[in-house]
């Protein structure tokens, strides 16, 4: 797994070690992502919306993985102009590199490691698509794309783009040295990510070594999912076998339990897998496609003005055709 990583985890600063009264999260359920194409036709494994809703999975709307994957040269596919409203996207890329153009002015590249947060808010056009780099030239690509919902106090809040650099992530190991977790967003224990959210939230990427157990506290006032993207091993302390493309729901309590197998599944090094969690919002979610608001009103105004081109315009050096930046 690409990513983000270093040589010896033992040098990087630990988790602390639980107290004698921690309580481990059960697991509540696990899910299997399904499959599906999106954007220009690129394949995804969504493990919710499905057999997990939006309201169970509150406050994340959707969470897709592309990959991992190898493109031949003049293959790589993306995500051509579309709008959002009401919500934010984070797009993590493990693997492979994007190239973003926003109305708002936000973009670049987004590269291997890398993190592009941005807060549709109260609309926006974008576009997410190969570099011309990896369009040219083919190679492995594996993206995870998150969505985050926004309350309605922050629904129309002004769309914000912002890069999360890899070499700019938290990194942190557990007690035995033997996992890294990347800390996107929100804390870990005392330690904090980079990424500045609206909505409580932590976001991590974690690689749990063969045969090793990752014991990570969790914000007890959060709830916690574990999507794995790689690998296979074991959820909490009953030791729940979970596999790639298997998205673990974690009941209450201070800390989550990972235990990756000794022989991961797939041919690959290690466990890995998104840690993700929240402060659910509680409200009533109504959506449309890339539109996500609190009543039905809000999401035909929502229309309107996307017709209407209030949610941004097309620059007009991004109108001509194109399958990268």
């Amino acid at each position: 797994m690409p990513a983000v990583t270093v040589e010896n985890p033992l040098v990087l600063p630990r988790l602390a070690p639980l107290g004698v009264d921690a309580v481990a999260r059960p697991v509540a359920r696990v899910v299997t992502a399904h499959h599906q194409r999106e954007g220009a036709g690129f394949e995804v494994w969504r493990p919710f919306p499905g057999e997990l809703s939006m309201q169970a999975a509150d406050p994340f709307l959707l969470l897709d993985q592309g990959g991992p994957t190898v493109y031949e040269p003049d293959e790589a596919l993306g995500a051509p102009w579309h709008p959002h409203r009401g919500f934010e996207t984070v797009t993590y890329v493990l693997d492979g590199e994007l190239s973003h153009h926003d109305t708002n002015g936000g973009g670049g590249v987004i590269a291997e490691g890398d993190t592009q947060w941005m807060t549709a808010g109260s609309g926006i056009l974008h576009d997410e698509l190969p570099s011309e780099r990896m369009y040219r030239r083919g190679g492995p690509m594996h993206i995870v794309q998150l969505w985050v919902n926004l309350p309605a106090a922050l629904k129309f809040t002004p769309p914000r783009y912002q890069p999360i650099a890899g070499d700019n992530l938290k990194l942190v190991t557990t007690p035995d040295g033997a996992s890294l977790v990347r800390i996107i967003a929100g804390n870990v224990g005392r330690f904090q990510g980079p990424g500045a959210t609206h909505t409580p939230i932590s976001y991590v990427h974690a690689t749990v070594s063969p045969g090793a157990q990752a014991t990570i506290p969790w914000n007890p006032a959060f709830n916690a999912f574990a999507y794995v993207l790689t690998g296979s091993g074991y959820a909490g302390n009953e030791h729940r076998p979970i596999t790639e493309h298997q998205l673990v729901v974690f009941g209450p309590g201070d800390h989550v339990v990972l235990r990756a197998a000794d022989v991961p599944d797939g041919g690959a090094n290690a466990l890995d897998v998104l840690l993700f969690g929240g402060v659910p919002i509680r409200e009533p979610i109504v959506h449309y496609g890339p539109f996500v608001m609190n009543t039905r009103a809000e999401i035909l105004q929502t229309v309107e003005d996307f017709q209407r081109g209030r949610l941004g315009v097309i620059p007009a050096d991004q109108l001509a055709p194109r399958r990268f930046s």
